[in-house]
């Protein structure tokens, strides 16, 4: 069984956490929030800040994604710096007591964004087609079975083997469709997963690796691909 070995950065992000959580719960307290409505202050700016973070991972940087993040970051912050001295918490100023008061309703507009907004990825992808299911071939009555079964065919000798035999022409080439249009923010994301893929593996990244890594559609990882190379 191997030593646990404690992890500096893991403990000093614990002490961050439950200090800026417990300066949080002191504003919203100092400005009228009392009993579990203290409480439920810190949970919200963290849930804020961990879902803008993690929309800026997954799919590349943005200007919503980076926007709430700020927003829950300086809230954050504004704790920490409000209740080391500078503001009086027994006699909290108007702004404060406004601010407090509006944050569950921002902090619900923020979340609602940053779940149900597409990314660029999203935005690109086509919608799917309907499928078209092909017409079942006429199935010929009984009447008109027994009629072609009883006319004479022609015999052989009443064709003309001279006559030479016609060969339809050969269709042309169908066109391969365009490649699906790239955003610039979406190709200089999946460069830097390549050069990191390359950093790791010494490979070059394959177009399945690529797909997986970004959560797009084949077609749009091929379009990708072929503007990495």
């Amino acid at each position: 069984m191997g030593r646990i070995r404690p992890d500096a950065v893991l403990v000093q992000a614990v002490i961050a956490g439950a200090l800026s959580f417990a300066h949080l719960h002191d504003l919203a307290a100092a400005a009228g929030q009392d009993g579990w409505k203290a409480w439920a202050y810190p949970i919200s700016v963290d849930l804020l800040l961990v879902a803008a973070w993690r929309r800026l991972r997954n799919d590349g940087p943005s200007r919503l994604a980076w926007c709430w993040f700020v927003i829950a970051l300086v809230a954050s912050l504004g704790a920490n710096v409000a209740t080391a001295g500078f503001l009086d918490l027994q006699h909290p100023p108007a702004w404060l007591r406004f601010g407090i008061a509006g944050w569950p309703a921002l902090a619900f507009l923020g979340g609602t964004l940053l779940a149900h907004t597409r990314s660029a990825a999203e935005a690109t992808d086509p919608a799917p087609r309907a499928d078209v299911t092909p017409a079942p071939d006429p199935v010929p009555d009984s009447a008109s079975a027994s009629a072609s079964a009883t006319e004479p065919t022609a015999t052989s000798h009443e064709l003309d083997a001279s006559l030479p035999v016609a060969v339809p022409p050969s269709e042309p080439p169908r066109p391969a469709p365009a490649p699906a249009p790239v955003p610039a923010a979406l190709v200089a994301h999946a460069r830097k997963v390549a050069d990191e893929h390359r950093a790791r593996t010494g490979e070059q990244i394959d177009t399945d690796t690529l797909r997986a890594r970004l959560g797009v559609p084949p077609q749009l990882a091929d379009s990708i691909a072929a503007q990495l190379t």
